[in-house]
């Protein structure tokens, strides 16, 4: 069985990960021993404290960076820092990540822009500042994180699923890019977690299709979704350190579905 044996003391970025599925990487990333930078938006106290509880549990430095992922400038000056904090950077996530529901003919191009800049541009713009260093020394770690809908669509999410397949055809083009370099780069495939972010598109949903919202969760999330289960972030978290491993060493360019069945149906 692979483990995180092997990753202490590496150093990783999480983008987006001050809750939901990039916290629950981060951590899983600390408990195999690694050094992690933190990023994204929230009240400063409560992120000290996860920062700060996620350090004493698992006894790794845990840092935290507030890098605006629609700034290519403040994204750089990101991964610079987590090389000056920690001595080196290995992993990155690519996990940051907004959504807005709404037909096409009334989708804001306000939300279009923003969320094709976060979920999309954001990735390329880190992911590009890293791949030298990576280079470099022999080894790194990609993971983006897509979701279900980087390989199937549902209505009314233009933007989000637009920018979800591109993260797919970065995905699978930088891994051609670096496959020789010791770095592989893979994306992987929730589906519904019980999120910050997919608790805000329940009403959303729920006015977009003339629902309730128990009938969103159980007949349009839930319902795409074989087990009729929430995806957890413990789960999502355990794949990245595999990825990690050398047990992962020879998955690149590939998606890895995490979505209870939903796409083999």
């Amino acid at each position: 069985m692979a483990t995180g044996r092997g990753l202490a003391g590496k150093a990783a970025v999480v983008t987006g990960s001050t809750s939901g599925i990039g916290l629950g990487i981060a951590r899983a990333f600390a408990g195999a021993g690694m050094n992690v930078m933190l990023n994204g938006f929230g009240d400063a106290s409560e992120i000290e404290r996860t920062r700060k509880d996620i350090a004493d549990e698992f006894g790794t430095t845990i840092a935290h960076d507030g890098a605006d992922m629609t700034r290519p400038e403040q994204i750089a000056a990101m991964i610079e820092r987590t090389r000056a904090e920690f001595g080196r950077l290995d992993v990155l996530v690519n996990n940051a990540g907004i959504q807005h529901v709404a037909p096409i003919e009334t989708f804001p191009p306000e939300k279009w822009d923003a969320i094709i800049a976060i979920n999309l541009s954001s990735a390329f713009h880190a992911t590009r500042a890293v791949v030298a260093g990576m280079k470099a020394q022999g080894w790194g770690r990609i993971i983006n994180v897509a979701s279900a809908h980087a390989l199937v669509a549902s209505p009314f999410k233009s933007a989000y699923v637009a920018a979800k397949h591109g993260v797919l055809g970065l995905t699978r083009t930088v891994a051609l890019e670096v496959a020789e370099h010791g770095i592989t780069v893979n994306a992987i495939c929730p589906g519904y977690v019980l999120t910050p972010l997919v608790e805000k598109q329940i009403p959303q949903t729920a006015k977009a299709r003339g629902l309730t919202e128990d009938e969103v969760i159980r007949d349009v999330l839930l319902h795409a979704q074989p087990t009729r289960q929430f995806v957890t972030t413990e789960q999502l978290g355990a794949l990245a350190v595999f990825l990690c491993t050398d047990a992962g060493a020879s998955i690149t360019g590939t998606a890895l579905p995490v979505e209870g069945g939903w796409t083999a149906q």
